[in-house]
């Protein structure tokens, strides 16, 4: 088949999401002006730098997290792992402003050190980050989107010691979570390693 998004598709779901996955969780932690922690998950999340490393998350509409790292300069990304999945899932529900997702969720906090929001202490792995642009997304017509592009430098990075194997971080080990359209998600169980031409 074939279709053009503007005239819709005929199915009885969308399948873009499903088509772009997997795609990894960004489960952004943030705090208000007033101190309050937040806590949600993100499946249009990537990284989009290396050096400096940074990573990307988009917000449908002005959500907590998308205006407290505006308005804080500060987010974490907290990896999201198989075993975490039900808390994750329990953070996304719509709870009220100054609620915390953490305590929704049962979810212990733990310090940051280079920004002031709390990372998931359970976390294998967290990003904190320093936000460098908040983008209202516009289509191509120049109509807004209520869509909010996020995009923060890594200024410090947490791994738990149990996923490192031979000084590299397993993914796999960790479980990472992916979202896969839909209601379907994925985790990472096991990895396959390639080599470009000439690498080798």
């Amino acid at each position: 088949m074939f279709y053009e998004p503007i005239l819709g598709h005929g199915l009885p779901h969308d399948p873009f999401k499903a088509i772009v996955a997997p795609r990894p969780i960004g489960w952004i932690s943030t705090i208000d002006r007033q101190g309050r922690p937040n806590l949600a998950p993100y499946s249009f999340f990537n990284g989009v730098c290396d050096s400096p490393p940074m990573v990307m998350f988009s917000s449908g509409g002005r959500k907590h997290s998308a205006a407290n790292a505006e308005a804080t300069g500060e987010f974490v990304c907290n990896f999201a792992s198989l075993a975490l999945k039900d808390a994750m899932n329990e953070s996304s529900a719509p709870l009220p402003a100054g609620a915390s997702e953490f305590d929704a969720a049962g979810l212990l906090k733990a310090a940051s050190r280079t920004v002031r929001p709390p990372r998931v202490a359970a976390s294998p792995a967290a990003l904190e980050c320093k936000t460098v642009s908040v983008t209202e997304l516009k289509d191509r017509l120049g109509v807004s989107t209520n869509r909010y592009l996020v995009i923060g430098q890594v200024t410090g990075v947490h791994i738990h010691e149990e996923f490192l194997v031979n000084g590299l971080f397993d993914t796999a080990k960790a479980g990472a979570l992916a979202r896969c359209g839909y209601m379907d998600y994925a985790a990472t169980t096991e990895t396959f390693s390639m080599f470009r031409p000439g690498e080798r």
